[in-house]
C-alpha cells in the first residue's frame, strides 16, 4: 500500500465531543470540500489511500471516524475478526445521530478557510448510506453512494433530497440484493438529479483497490462517473 499523504486531525461535534478525521489536501487550494465515509470497517488504510485520491484529483478529502461514539479510533482490517468487530459496532451506531455528526463534519469542511464552500459527500457501504441520507438531511452541493446499504429503509426520505445523488450499485450483492436495488430504482431512478449505475455481475466491494473483490474496470468506470459528477456540481 502506498504512503498515505494525509494526516489525523480532530474535529469538534454540536454537542461538545471530539472526533478524528483523516484529512487529505489538494495540490491547489482554494479547493471544494469532499466528505469520504467508510465502509463498515470504518476509515482504515484502504479508506484513507480513497480520501489520498481524491485529494489528487483536486478535492479537499475528509474521512471522518464513523464509530467514534461506540470505540474511538476502531479502525478495523479486512478479516473475519474485523469483520465481526465492524458489524458490532455497527449494531451500536445511533443512524440519527451519526447523521447530525456527519452535518458537523459538514460545516467544519465547509468553514475552513481554504475550501472553496462547496463540499460534497461520498460513500461506501455503510458510508454509502450516510451519502444518501445527507442528500436529503444535509446542506450538501453533491452525493456519491457506492453499494450503499440499507438504504430502502429510508426511501421516504427521497423527495427531500436536497442535491444531485449518483449511486452504483454491484449486480451480485447480498448486501444490497436485487430486489432493494429495484425498489431504489422505482422510487428515484426517474427523478431529477439522480444518476443509477448497475454493474451486472460485480460485487460488492468492486472498489476496495488492493482486497478482494476488487474489479480494476469497474471500479475505473465508477471513479470517472464519480469524479465527473463531483467536477460538475462543485467546481
Amino acid at each position: 500500500m502506498s504512503q498515505l499523504k494525509g494526516k489525523e486531525i480532530t474535529l469538534t461535534a454540536s454537542d461538545g465531543g471530539h472526533l478524528a478525521a483523516y484529512l487529505a489536501l489538494p495540490a491547489r487550494l482554494p479547493a471544494p470540500g469532499l466528505v469520504v465515509l467508510p465502509e463498515v470497517f470504518n476509515t482504515n488504510p484502504h479508506i484513507r489511500t480513497v480520501a489520498d485520491g481524491y485529494a489528487a484529483d483536486g478535492f479537499i478529502a475528509l474521512a471522518p471516524d464513523v464509530f467514534w461514539r461506540q470505540e474511538p479510533a476502531a479502525y478495523m482490517p479486512y478479516t473475519d475478526e474485523g469483520r465481526a468487530k465492524a458489524r458490532a459496532l455497527w449494531a451500536r451506531l445511533d443512524t440519527d445521530q451519526f447523521a447530525r455528526d456527519l452535518g458537523d463534519v459538514v460545516a467544519a469542511l465547509r468553514a475552513r478557510a481554504d475550501c472553496t464552500g462547496k463540499v460534497g459527500v461520498m460513500g461506501f457501504c455503510l458510508g454509502g448510506k450516510f451519502a444518501y441520507l445527507a442528500s436529503t438531511r444535509l446542506p450538501v452541493d453533491a452525493a456519491v453512494s457506492y453499494y450503499g446499504v440499507q438504504i430502502d429503509q429510508h426511501l421516504d426520505e427521497a423527495d427531500r433530497r436536497r442535491c444531485p445523488l449518483l449511486m452504483h450499485f454491484a449486480g451480485n450483492d447480498p448486501h444490497v440484493p436485487p430486489e432493494t436495488v429495484a425498489a431504489i430504482q422505482a422510487k428515484m431512478g426517474k427523478s431529477p438529479g439522480v444518476d443509477i449505475h448497475l454493474y451486472p455481475g460485480k460485487e460488492h466491494g468492486f472498489n476496495r483497490q488492493g482486497y478482494p473483490p476488487y474489479d480494476e474496470a469497474t471500479a475505473k468506470l465508477a471513479r470517472e462517473r464519480t469524479l465527473a459528477h463531483l467536477r460538475r456540481l462543485l467546481s
